[in-house]
């Protein structure tokens, strides 16, 4: 079938036109029903190869839980860097692809007894915590750990804030540290999330600087730390332009170099910034009505099977299939439940029921969040 989609520079402003014309490709030469999602194999091999790379000392963890498919662990596995988790799913996976333990650290502050044991077993010695009842939990099950405390920092500018649940203010970070030594782990470090797609540069700037506040706290308590690890953070393109990595990493280099030691390791844990503006969902109109004074389209995914995000504030560009006259519509998701709404005043072009969708910067926390709710499948994903 020879689909026809309506691209113009919006859409090769948020996504590359070579991933876009991959994509389109790809689905005028399948018969494979949508919904399924498309990652270019290309634009993340750059991302991962982009992240990092003007920062001095620079290791990059991809945190696993932006994305988790096989396929394209396996991809990131083959560019070298290493892998950020958080649970016994996350490290099974990773050991089935044959990744090696000292490439694989856990930042989650609060870990189940299932993975702590597990990833003694396998070997993992790098973790983060925020509190005391971690570090006791930490002395029974991986016992002279390499542990680095969360250290709470401004998040505003985050289109995903993650300074609610976890991270604790210096005063109570020097105490994690001095009662982490005193339990009988290995405090080696700090660290902090400054929210996820961040579009404000200087929230880094300011966790930098609380950071070196607790950095010196600890020196004059004589504990020696050795490494720095900044989280992500680092945004994509969803409907508008954002601070580019480069920046970001210079940005932040400048800031490390005058206030950190020469010697300090930083880790990186990029997700979004790795697989998001990679991925281009692909789905199918299934239903158009008018309610009341609004127009609604209805897609064959949803907040249940692919697009959670939208909940919390994300928005999407859109490439629709025909020619169609300019609308504002209200997305819905296929499910039955009312909470399945993804989006209202969107501008596209009218497309007949059964026309295609592409959905633009997918590639992140999409299938990972994604159930089986009501019945509807999780949407396979493809590299291309």
């Amino acid at each position: 079938m020879k689909h026809r989609f309506r691209i113009d520079r919006s859409h090769t402003r948020i996504t590359a036109k070579s991933t876009i014309r991959k994509a389109i490709d790809y689905v005028r030469n399948t018969d494979l029903e949508p919904p399924y999602l498309l990652i270019d194999k290309a634009k993340v091999r750059q991302k991962v190869h982009g992240i990092g790379k003007n920062i001095r000392n620079a290791e990059v963890f991809y945190a696993v839980k932006a994305n988790p498919d096989v396929e394209v662990l396996k991809l990131i596995n083959g560019q070298g860097i290493g892998f950020e988790i958080a649970s016994e799913g996350e490290l099974n996976i990773l050991s089935s692809i044959g990744v090696s333990s000292d490439r694989i650290i856990t930042s989650n502050p609060i870990k189940s007894f299932r993975f702590l044991r597990m990833a003694a077993a396998s070997g993992i010695t790098y973790f983060s915590y925020d509190s005391e009842a971690e570090v006791l939990k930490m002395r029974e099950y991986v016992p002279g750990a390499n542990v680095y405390v969360r250290l709470s920092v401004p998040n505003e500018g985050s289109e995903w804030p993650l300074s609610k649940k976890f991270a604790v203010e210096v005063d109570a970070a020097e105490e994690l540290l001095l009662y982490a030594r005193k339990k009988g782990l290995n405090p080696v470090g700090i660290t902090f999330h400054v929210g996820s797609q961040c579009t404000n540069i200087y929230n880094w700037n300011a966790a930098l600087n609380k950071a070196k506040d607790l950095w010196d706290r600890a020196e004059k308590a004589g504990i020696r730390l050795s490494l720095l690890n900044i989280g992500g953070g680092y945004p994509i393109r969803y409907t508008k332009d954002v601070v580019g990595i480069s920046a970001i990493d210079k940005n932040i280099n400048k800031l490390i170099y005058e206030k950190f030691p020469k010697k300090m390791r930083v880790f990186i844990e990029p997700g979004r910034a790795v697989v998001g503006d990679a991925g281009i969902f692909v789905t199918r109109v299934i239903g158009k009505a008018v309610r009341g004074d609004e127009e609604w389209l209805s897609l064959d995914v949803g907040v249940f099977n692919g697009l959670m995000e939208s909940v919390g504030g994300i928005k999407y560009r859109y490439i629709v299939e025909g020619p169609g006259e300019m609308r504002k519509w209200t997305l819905a998701g296929p499910s039955c439940d009312s909470f399945d709404v993804i989006e209202k005043d969107v501008l596209l072009p009218e497309p007949a029921v059964g026309s295609y969708v592409l959905i633009l910067s997918s590639g992140a926390y999409t299938i990972s969040y994604a159930s089986e709710f009501n019945g509807f499948s999780i949407p396979k994903t493809i590299l291309i």
